[in-house]
């Protein structure tokens, strides 16, 4: 089994463990459609080019 040839330093073990924690998703109000979405994503429903689709009350 291969071992590292120094030892790895305290502070840069835990760097690379400072991002293993998971984060809550940030959440927007979404004006289109007045729901809540993630941030940075096109919320609502959409048609395969990213238009919006709006929701007639029949």
């Amino acid at each position: 089994m291969a071992l590292p040839k120094r030892r790895t330093p305290v502070s840069k073990r835990k760097t690379r463990q400072s991002h293993d924690g998971v984060a809550v998703p940030n959440l927007v109000r979404d004006p289109a459609t007045g729901g809540v979405k993630i941030n940075h994503t096109a919320g609502g429903a959409r048609d395969a080019k990213g238009r919006l689709i709006e929701r007639g009350e029949a």
